[in-house]
């Protein structure tokens, strides 16, 4: 079921997904090679909970960290190790956060130091695909107007989008209906309306979109070995079109 959030609630989710970006944009300047993945986590915590907001992540469904970082071949939910970036390695930050009652999620992805004209290709792409399906998130529309957009950014650039792993709705959980694919027909699927708050989140791959889970239980890697990236925000559908909550201003 869908729920729609009243004007009150959205600004709630608009204060936990502040920190999100806030959190985010941190973390992003220390993104350098010789940092460990593990660190960038205890940063992520640390930051969130000077704030007063709980890390959303951590155990969730069990999972052992506050942020998700996926290198390189990884594509979401990567765990943090002492794993030392290097140059030329791209790297996707997931940051969540509960406070207040509300929750907040966004994702970027970010290269570490000089990488390949490729990687840098796959990560302008992918944040185009996510800002081409935001534009579609207004009142009105089909959720598969979202989808189509992500999807045909995508693969005219040549790349392919996950399906096993979409977006979704998000509120007072962090996951709420509907599933928000980034393939789909425009045209289809429900009826977007005022007050659905949603977790766009391109997943996109340099090459198959096909993904297989590590024996960890968590870490989703590209089928064969090639890059991926990944950018989510958090937006709010209103009378006057899309709100993005979780954009650092």
């Amino acid at each position: 079921m869908v729920i729609l959030k009243e004007a009150e609630e959205i600004e709630r989710i608009r204060a936990s997904n502040r920190i999100v970006a806030e959190v985010l944009g941190e973390l992003k300047e220390r993104v350098k090679p010789g940092v460990t993945t593990i660190d960038l986590d205890r940063c992520s915590e640390e930051l969130a909970r000077k704030r007063n907001a709980k890390p959303a992540f951590k155990g969730y469904r069990g999972y052992p960290f506050s942020l998700c970082v996926s290198v390189n071949c990884e594509v979401v939910h990567g765990l943090p190790s002492q794993r030392v970036l290097a140059a030329g390695d791209i790297v996707s930050l997931d940051f969540g956060v509960y406070y207040k009652g509300y929750y907040g999620d966004a994702a970027v992805t970010v290269p570490v130091g000089d990488v390949s004209e490729e990687a840098a290709r796959l990560i302008r792409v992918t944040e185009q695909g996510l800002y081409d399906g935001i534009q579609e998130a207004k009142a009105g529309n089909r959720l598969g107007d979202i989808s189509a957009a992500v999807q045909g950014r995508v693969e005219s650039a040549g790349f392919s989008v996950v399906r096993d792993f979409v977006g979704h709705g998000i509120g007072k959980n962090l996951h709420e209906d509907p599933q928000v694919p980034n393939y789909g027909v425009k045209g289809r699927g429900i009826e977007l309306k005022v007050g659905m708050v949603l977790a766009i989140e391109p997943m996109v791959n340099e090459g198959t979109y096909k993904v297989r889970i590590l024996d960890n239980g968590w870490t989703v890697v590209t089928d064969d070995v090639k890059l991926s990236a990944h950018f989510e925000h958090s937006v709010a559908i209103t009378e006057h079109g899309p709100e993005i909550l979780s954009a650092l201003h």
